[in-house]
């Protein structure tokens, strides 16, 4: 591969990388984001988003990486469970947004409860983030969050760019404590689609839930499931259901820079992820082609085939447009 020069501190664009969905080993996630602290993203969201059952990093273990790389550069925001389904994963969610050394993420309303109540206390806190699984689908909705204490909202994956552009527009942003609340579009990785209460990893491995001998360790990109024509279709991911296919915002700079978006969010996955950052940086900072990279980014190694339709109103899997 080609070499690709960047000026991160200069980007036009901040880049993300999103909170790693998947419970892989702890020398792998170590290894992992030391290669992160070494990258161009700017920013990391870190902490268990899927199940409080995967236990090889306490709260504890986060906030001692969100120190390496804090040391490294690199803005740490930590991330609460997306669904909290009992009293101990409540104790963790409040250890978390309590903690004032990082700013937080909102995985659900439970988060945004504690964090507003922190905030309302102590103005000098950092402010937090509200992640993409908190339904905020209108301007009225963002607008009410906001003042609790938001610097930051990731739309929900199905809303296309000029839908989160008009929710959040760049000329008449809503406005936190902080001051205007910055939009940062999920661009590159599996779309999280569902969460339920059940561990469908477990059913299909006919084991239970509490007695699941941690079978979601066996597939660094989760479960996938193929349609009755073999075509891949959803993931499983413990409690969580993704889609097998890639969304990948790479070739919709101008429309993204258009919308007055200037943060991006990729999910990690297995094989060439750090290429993906490096591809992303190159093409939205660097002058890189769009076309370029996506032929480059197609003979990566990744779990899935790239789709883009949600950036363009269109049903998620179809095909990225080139």
């Amino acid at each position: 591969m080609n070499d690709v020069t960047t000026t991160p501190r200069d980007a036009a664009f901040g880049l993300t990388v999103g909170p790693l969905q998947y419970w892989w080993p702890r020398p792998r996630t170590m290894a992992f984001y030391a290669d992160v602290a070494d990258s161009v993203a700017e920013s990391v969201v870190l902490g268990e988003l899927v199940c409080s059952r995967r236990h090889e990093f306490k709260t504890e273990d986060w906030l001692a990486l969100a120190r390496d790389l804090a040391a490294a550069g690199k803005r740490v925001v930590l991330a609460t469970q997306a669904l909290v389904m009992s009293e101990a994963e409540l104790r963790t969610l409040r250890r978390v947004c309590e903690q004032g050394e990082f700013a937080v993420e909102a995985g659900d309303a439970s988060a945004l409860a504690v964090l507003a109540r922190l905030h309302a206390a102590d103005a000098t806190r950092p402010a937090f983030t509200i992640g993409p699984h908190v339904n905020v689908y209108s301007r009225a909705a963002l607008a009410e969050l906001a003042p609790l204490g938001a610097a930051v909202w990731v739309p929900p994956l199905e809303l296309s760019i000029d839908a989160a552009a008009r929710i959040n527009p760049a000329d008449d942003p809503v406005r936190g404590p902080a001051g205007p609340v910055a939009t940062e579009l999920f661009a590159f990785g599996r779309m999280p689609l569902a969460f339920s209460a059940r561990c469908f990893t477990a059913r299909h491995h006919r084991l239970k839930k509490d007695e699941c001998d941690f079978r979601c360790a066996d597939d660094a990109d989760g479960l996938l499931l193929s349609t009755g024509d073999g075509r891949p279709f959803l993931v499983l991911n413990g409690i969580q259901t993704q889609s097998a296919a890639l969304h990948c915002a790479l070739g919709d700079r101008d429309e993204i820079a258009a919308a007055g978006i200037r943060r991006l969010r990729l999910s990690p996955c297995s094989g060439d992820f750090l290429r993906v950052i490096a591809l992303y940086d190159a093409v939205f900072n660097g002058g890189m082609a769009a076309r370029d990279a996506l032929a480059e980014m197609a003979a990566l190694q990744l779990p899935g085939e790239l789709v883009d339709g949600y950036a363009h109103r269109r049903p998620g899997m179809e095909a990225l447009t080139t």
